[in-house]
């Protein structure tokens, strides 16, 4: 994974994805995610964590930028990536979860408490958080 400033290397097999552009994809890209996760090897309830993920970055992505993304899964040894890639500036990742007063926040802290992994990379046409799960 990386940390942010780096740049994320490819992944080595060519991966699955799916784009996304409003709310209504949303349920299309858990299906995606869910299938796709289970049959690279991950276990379904860590399968279903990593959808949960997904779901909040693609969120995310329809409520903070102009445009959809794309999301990309792939198998590495010992674990599944998946990708979120967007147009929009930085997730504010790093971040403690909200109190429990607050309405909104809580997405990107859930993202990092129940995934393995977490990095991200930001540049001038948008952001990519890359995502692992051990199997």
């Amino acid at each position: 994974m990386v940390t942010p400033g780096e740049q994320p290397s490819p992944p080595a097999v060519r991966p699955a994805e799916i784009p996304y552009a409003k709310p209504a994809d949303l349920a299309v890209v858990r299906e995606f995610v869910r299938t796709e996760a289970e049959s690279l090897g991950l276990p379904r309830l860590r399968a279903d964590l990593l959808t949960v993920a997904v779901s909040e970055l693609a969120t995310n992505t329809l409520q903070h930028t102009d445009g959809g993304g794309v999301v990309r899964i792939w198998a590495e040894p010992g674990r599944v990536c998946c990708e979120v890639v967007d147009h929009g500036a930085s997730p504010g990742f790093g971040r403690d979860m909200p109190s429990a007063n607050e309405v909104r926040g809580r997405g990107l802290a859930i993202v990092e408490r129940i995934c393995d992994e977490v990095g991200t990379d930001i540049g001038p046409a948008g952001t990519s958080v890359r995502l692992g799960m051990r199997n």
